[in-house]
């Protein structure tokens, strides 16, 4: 009995599925049906063949014996992505004997088979945005995309949440005119709002969508012994986190930042009695050391791999069978994408494990727990494409060649995010990549573009280089690559420059789950030996400092405010916000509360606003500020994802006027002005834009040369061009991301003053957990370490809490 579904593959596809014992899935066939389209987008499950989906079209197309030129484009947001689809790709096509070069084109990729490629493309080329720009940046660019008849955009909701799919946009558009007939397609696993992420890929793309398959099995850990009150390490579960590695076949553990994934790997590991092999990733390491470790997992030889957000996309390690969230996931998309780690397979549920790294974080643990069962995806609306990527995007433009403004405007304006660009702000953006601005024209460095008979063009061709060599939207905490001492030391990863800064020889610290000893500091090297029975001092990775979604905030709110909710939550949390009602009130998700009591002779306010910490560190500032203004004499503040705690000397008597709107904004462009924040803003923009060039030919700027010069061009401007485009850029920048302002104006919205003021007795079980966080100090001896237990046990008796 023939199947089928294979009659509509032609051979030799249908004969190796068959051969295979399998069959294609639904959406793999609508696809291939559907592969003249000018644009698709299809959202299909993890493990559901997605991206074995975006292929078959190709090859199908370029059969068994393929004209020579590049076809078909492949751009993934991870290098060891490309890398992984290219082993996977290489057996069936082996086993049809198919004649398909595909070949991966990364930061990774040799230099001599990077000049091969330009010279002789393959069928299939594998990239990431940077890569793909970098490409289109030559001179011989119509040569080598004239034939491309498809790309392929693996998790495409990754890159739209980034300035490196505006990147990719603005790339995918000029290709577009090099290759008009070309087709897209996106692909992904995760989409909050499918015509905004159709709308993103260009022309409004036609959206398929695959069976979800079933729900994942995912529960919240329960141990003997109960969460903390404070902290995010999450060490006090290490023992049942390794029992459940030893229970499974291969366990991914994620953890949300660097540092604490080192020491969940050093909490599990001095628990692995049986020298289970266990490996630890992240983007922190080394590049050997990362690769070593996914070559382990591809041939299935670790049984648990404790990693933060470097393997939440894409590669297929199918022996998976459960993964551990360690903390909160902030972010329910993040979370499902995670989650499909587990058994990344079709039709089968993946097994997950939340957690919760505190008392509080049961509560988000369990709204995110509610959310995925209800398909309930967070996701902030994308806004317009940002204009220093633009700028970059020009100067790339203008190294393969000569241009014609009105043709590249009327190109930028079909990338999706670009589709509302006005010519005021592209020809702002021209004026600048050509001559730096008003206040920086008169300077050589600046002046890169000229007009020749209409056309724009580099004022001088050798600076191509230079501008290819900075090339990309990730700016980096500047780090320091860490390496054993000796000649020919291995390389162990990367530290923080200013971490690096901080360390005086002897010290020590964690890196790759080893404690080493800082010997010293050397050509921008920072040389260590293994000392691997001190205890150590901890490296302050950069990594991302992820903030609670705002759905995931208003999903706590709920359950706090609905008491038929806390039947899914501990007893002792129960009991825990039982007394919160008792002593005070508890928040509402239409509402704002504010608490204040007498603590000695501190006067304390919680803010209750569930704005995510970046809005509460700001609105700590802005209230300090005003509190200051008024003569309250505040000493300080703190904040979490869902309260802000500020303490003074004085009563405040009207602390609902300390969030009144008026005047916040100004409040918040008056203090940016000269603000770090602002600084450290403005070098970001200014290295994307091109202002700031960090890589130069021989040569590479440390992070304090590029700081120091980005101060200085920051103060110029704001002196003699206040109204540069970079700063107005710098402006809009903070306002959305280190200082999250914007979530500030959402949470005044929601409550649209509706205020509910508390003077409590004393301090309230909820606010107790933010008190902990006060003033937090590296302990030094019994001695301190005995007054630190003395005053938490005599806070939470205070609050009314057991320890």
């Amino acid at each position: 009995m023939v199947d089928m579904h294979l009659v509509d593959l032609p051979n030799p596809f249908a004969g190796w599925f068959a051969r295979q014992g399998w069959e294609p899935h639904p959406h793999q066939l609508d696809l291939l049906a559907q592969k003249d389209l000018p644009s698709s987008l299809l959202i299909a499950p993890t493990g559901g063949g997605k991206t074995l989906a975006g292929f078959l079209p190709s090859l199908v197309e370029l059969g068994a014996s393929p004209a020579p030129g590049l076809h078909t484009l492949y751009v993934s947001p991870l290098k060891a992505l490309a890398a992984d689809i290219r082993r996977n790709l290489g057996r069936p096509l082996g086993e049809m004997g198919l004649k398909i070069r595909v070949e991966d084109r990364t930061g990774d990729t040799k230099q001599s088979a990077r000049a091969r490629q330009r010279v002789d493309p393959p069928h299939i080329l594998l990239t990431t945005p940077e890569s793909l720009a970098l490409l289109l940046s030559y001179e011989d660019a119509p040569r080598i995309f004239a034939g491309v008849s498809r790309v392929i955009l693996d998790e495409i909701h990754a890159l739209a949440e980034s300035k490196r799919g505006e990147q990719l946009m603005l790339g995918l558009s000029r290709l577009q005119s090099l290759a008009p007939g070309l087709r897209r397609v996106g692909l992904s696993a995760t989409v909050e709002n499918p015509p905004a992420l159709a709308e993103f890929l260009g022309g409004g793309a036609t959206v398929l969508h695959a069976d979800p398959g079933p729900e994942p099995d995912i529960s919240i850990l329960e141990t003997n012994e109960r969460p903390p009150w404070a902290g995010m390490g999450g060490s006090y579960a290490a023992p049942a986190v390794m029992d459940l590695i030893r229970n499974s076949r291969t366990t991914l553990v994620f953890i949300n930042t660097r540092a604490q994934a080192e020491l969940f790997f050093r909490a599990l590991w001095a628990l692995n009695d049986e020298s289970l092999p266990i490996g630890l990733h992240h983007g922190s390491l080394s590049r050997e050391a990362r690769q070593k470790i996914e070559a382990a997992m591809v041939a299935g030889g670790l049984r648990g791999i404790v990693c933060t957000g470097s393997l939440d996309l894409g590669i297929d390690w199918g022996d998976v069978d459960l993964v551990v969230q360690v903390g909160a996931p902030k972010n329910v998309k993040r979370l499902v994408q995670r989650i499909g780690r587990a058994n990344h397979r079709y039709n089968a549920p993946s097994r997950a494990v939340l957690v919760p790294a505190n008392r509080f974080e049961l509560l988000e643990c369990r709204a995110a727990l509610d959310a995925v069962l209800e398909h309930d995806l967070d996701g902030e609306p994308r806004g317009p494409g940002g204009l220093d990527v633009l700028c970059q995007h020009i100067l790339l433009v203008a190294c393969a060649g000569p241009f014609d403004a009105d043709a590249l405007f009327e190109e930028v304006r079909r990338a999706g995010p670009y589709s509302g660009l006005s010519r005021e702000d592209f020809d702002a953006c021209l004026e600048f990549a050509a001559t730096g601005g008003y206040a920086l024209r008169a300077y050589d460095r600046w002046q890169r573009l000229v007009e020749r008979e209409g056309r724009w063009q580099l004022r001088d061709p050798r600076r191509a280089r230079q501008i290819r060599m900075n090339i990309g939207t990730i700016v980096d905490t500047e780090t320091l690559a860490v390496r054993l001492r000796g000649r020919g030391g291995a390389p162990l990863g990367e530290v923080e420059e200013a971490f690096a800064a901080s360390l005086e020889p002897g010290d020590t610290f964690l890196i790759g789950g080893e404690t080493v000893r800082y010997e010293g500091l050397r050509e921008m090297v920072v040389e260590v030996s293994r000392q691997p029975t001190r205890e150590p001092k901890i490296a302050v990775f950069s990594g991302t400092k992820l903030a609670t979604s705002t759905l995931l905030s208003h999903r706590v709110m709920e359950i706090l405010a609905d008491p038929v909710c806390w039947r899914n939550l501990p007893v002792h949390v129960q009991d825990w916000l039982g007394l919160q009602r008792s002593v005070s009130r508890l928040p509402q998700p239409e509402r704002l509360l504010i608490e204040s009591f007498w603590r000695g002779d501190r006067f304390y306010q919680c803010i209750y606003g569930f704005a995510g910490r970046n809005a509460h560190q700001t609105l700590g500032l802005l209230a300090t500020r005003r509190m200051e203004q008024a003569g309250l004499d505040p000493l300080g503040f703190v904040a979490n994802d869902y309260a802000l705690l500020i303490w003074g000397l004085e009563p405040v008597p009207d602390p609902a006027g300390l969030l009144s709107p008026e005047g916040l904004r100004e409040g918040l462009e008056t203090w940016l002005g000269g603000n770090a924040v602002m600084k450290r803003t403005f070098r970001n923009v200014g290295v994307i834009s091109g202002l700031i060039e960090k890589n130069l030919p021989g040569a590479r700027k440390s992070g304090r040369q590029a700081t120091f010069s980005s101060d200085i061009l920051y103060d110029t401007l704001r002196k003699y061009d206040p109204h540069h485009l970079l700063l107005r850029i710098t402006r809009e920048e903070a306002g959305r991301g280190l200082v999250d302002f914007g979530r500030i104006e959402e949470m005044l919205a929601r409550a649209r003053g509706r205020i509910d003021t508390v003077n409590a007795p004393h301090v309230t079980p909820l606010a107790a957990p933010l008190l902990l966080e006060v003033g937090k100090v590296p302990v030094k001896g019994r001695a301190v370490e005995r007054l630190a237990e003395e005053a938490v046990a005599e806070l939470l008796a205070d609050a009314g809490l057991a320890p």
